[in-house]
């Protein structure tokens, strides 16, 4: 005897509604696959919550590493973002006998992830031993660790995000690009506090146990999202006549594709140069303790991840990506300006507004960008190097981001040697001087940035008003709720 339930009408008709990313799934890719295929962002989540909100802590304090390892170690894993370009376009023509392109990719990126970990915490308790004479063990074994993970961050994002831009339909592309960050930004908040947990109680064996239970983690989690996701039957690639250099030359002669590529690097760069300087300027200027600076990545995280649910929304009402990552910068200009006057006022709830609506407008401004870079793709010699359209998008997003914590950590170091030694007058004698520098410097880049934008969206109108008489669909979701 079948067993059956009414459901209400109302329910099946807004159910939806209250549903975040419901809308997302398509008949080509039902939200289960969809969810099953967004694993892979957790698992970048986690490996950078592990990098840089854990072991950079823990090499420092605990550990005893000296700094200057530290800062290399976080930094080694950016000298591979430029490389994204020449893995889109790889996974691009990939010349599977199967006739997989991505896949491939995904499984080499979650190889290089496992290894990377697997060997770090031995590598970095050989390093906590200054005087052992394995130390040069502990240097090379470090090296290759974070050399791993770095090349697995970059291959396996490359691959899943130009996988996931496969697998969407064009009216879905921007839902579902929301949903690949939300659950990125949801892997390092959930992996941040269960490493703060672990951890608790310091010792080498849980340090050894959590990283390397993140090698399993990696492992089981890729190799879910990637099960079965990619048609044996798709369509193989093949090497083109003139190679990736004839790829390249035709991506550089598409309409606003240098603006946009330049226009994203200065906005990622203006949006990261306070990455390596806020948690110091709570802790000095703003007296704020070790668990309320930790907080930060959450609050930070926390506006990102409202900021990928607002924009899911805001794309399928038929707003303008570019028009987006506009209204992104704009809300950096209040956010960055709240940073500032937070030290002065001795206002930690100003100061935390401040963090989260970086978080919320550095959101937007990554998202617009990443749908452009999406449509863009696929106008490209009909949407064949969307793998490299992404894999650059990518490459000049990660590096920008990694200079920009280099060069704010060198600004504020600089100009606080000459505003201490009273170079820079009596008045600016002061720890905030040094701070405040950094940030009015990002808000100059934020207006470089909007006036970049203008001509794009000029482009944008233009051709909305060509294609006017050619029915529209609107963007992908169902509205969320306010």
């Amino acid at each position: 005897m079948k067993l059956h339930i009414p459901v209400p009408r109302w329910i099946t008709a807004y159910g939806t509604r209250f549903m975040p990313f419901a809308d997302a799934a398509s008949p080509e890719l039902p939200m289960a696959r969809l969810l099953r295929l967004s694993l892979f962002q957790v698992v970048i989540g986690m490996v950078t919550a592990l990098l840089v909100g854990t072991l950079n802590r823990v090499m420092i304090v605990e550990l005893q590493v000296p700094a200057w390892w530290v800062a290399l170690a976080v930094a080694i894993p950016m000298v591979f973002a430029p490389l994204r370009t020449l893995i889109g376009y790889r996974s691009d023509t990939h010349p599977s006998a199967l006739g997989l392109r991505r896949i491939p990719y995904l499984w080499t990126g979650t190889l290089l992830l496992f290894g990377g970990l697997s060997i770090m915490p031995f590598a970095l308790l050989l390093l906590s031993e200054p005087e052992s004479a394995n130390l040069w063990v502990g240097q090379v074994g470090a090296c290759l660790a974070f050399v791993l993970v770095g090349a697995g961050i970059q291959v396996t994002q490359t691959a899943g995000m130009a996988l996931a831009d496969d697998l969407a339909s064009q009216d879905k592309r921007p839902r579902v690009v929301a949903l690949l960050y939300s659950m990125l930004l949801v892997g390092m908040i959930v992996s941040s506090m269960l490493f703060g947990w672990v951890l608790q109680d310091f010792s080498p064996q849980k340090l050894i146990q959590m990283v390397q239970g993140c090698a399993v983690l990696v492992a089981v989690l890729n190799l879910t999202s990637l099960w079965k996701q990619e048609a044996r039957q798709a369509k193989r690639g093949r090497r083109e006549v003139g190679g990736f250099a004839q790829s390249w030359r035709t991506l550089m002669t598409q309409p606003q594709m240098r603006r946009f590529l330049w226009t994203l690097g200065l906005g990622t760069f203006a949006f990261n140069m306070q990455d390596i300087v806020l948690e110091p300027y709570a802790a000095e200027i703003l007296q704020l303790d070790v668990g309320m600076t930790s907080a930060l990545t959450a609050l930070s995280s926390g506006g990102a991840l409202l900021a990928f649910i607002l924009s899911a929304r805001w794309l399928s009402g038929g707003l303008n990506a570019c028009r987006l990552a506009s209204f992104g910068v704009l809300l950096g200009l209040p956010a960055f300006a709240m940073v500032i006057f937070s030290g002065p006022l001795q206002a930690a709830w100003l100061f935390r507004a401040g963090v989260g609506l970086i978080g919320l407008s550095g959101g937007l401004f990554s998202v617009g960008m990443l749908v452009t870079a999406m449509d863009m793709g696929h106008h490209v010699d009909g949407g064949r190097l969307s793998g490299l359209v992404v894999g650059t998008w990518g490459a000049v997003q990660a590096s920008s981001a990694g200079a920009a914590m280099a060069v704010g950590g060198a600004l504020r170091d600089g100009v606080s040697v000459l505003a201490m030694s009273g170079a820079m007058g009596e008045a600016l004698v002061t720890p905030i001087t040094a701070y405040s520098f950094v940030y009015h410097l990002e808000i100059y880049l934020l207006f470089v940035v909007l006036v970049a934008l203008g001509p794009m969206l000029r482009a944008s109108r233009l051709s909305a008003k060509t294609n006017s008489n050619t029915p529209s669909t609107p963007f992908g979701l169902a509205q969320l709720p306010g």
